[in-house]
């Protein structure tokens, strides 16, 4: 019957709904707040560098940005702004969360499957960037961070699928044959 979920679709639905309604929250933050009200947020990955600023903010945005806080560097070289205020998250990971929203999107709706290796290459181009500028005095740009970020988003959700493909077989193959 058309318009059914395929048992894959059931369970990749919620997958797909948590990582749009991520980024959605994600983007939301910056404009629930003053104009220009969050500054430069630079620190360090692990602690919790702005406080001070987090603290001063409603209840949603806080949450968000205190996520942001304790999981991205933020540094505001490498961030994009949004109503004034600089977003919870650098670009390149702006750009994962976009790449995973939009990638589990293509593997909810089209009969696309990239081959394993294809999807492990998608990492490639976020870690050269990444790699080269830890190592050395290359200094990327936003929009190459945010365009890497989004191949590397999109080659995690299309490896959540398969990995889901793979145990949707093996479960199959496990189940006594019915037919006899």
């Amino acid at each position: 019957m058309p318009g059914r979920l395929s048992g894959l679709q059931k369970a990749e639905a919620p997958v797909l709904i948590l990582f749009a309604v991520w980024l959605l929250l994600i983007l939301l933050a910056p404009l629930t707040l003053a104009h220009g009200s969050v500054a430069d947020l630079s620190g360090s990955v692990g602690t919790i560098d702005n406080a001070d600023q987090i603290s001063g903010m409603n209840p949603f945005a806080a949450a968000i940005y205190w996520l942001g806080d304790a999981n991205c560097h933020q540094l505001a070289s490498r961030s994009y702004y949004l109503n004034g205020n600089e977003m919870p998250f650098c670009a390149r990971d702006l750009g994962i969360f976009i790449g995973m929203a939009l990638g589990m999107a293509l593997a909810f709706v089209t009969k696309v499957r990239p081959p394993f290796l294809l999807l492990i290459l998608g990492l490639v181009p976020m870690a050269l960037d990444g790699g080269l500028q830890l190592l050395t005095d290359y200094e990327s740009t936003n929009p190459v961070r945010l365009l890497t970020g989004m191949l590397a988003g999109v080659s995690v959700a299309f490896l959540i699928h398969l990995i889901a493909m793979n145990m949707r077989d093996i479960r199959r193959e496990k189940r006594p044959d019915r037919s006899a």
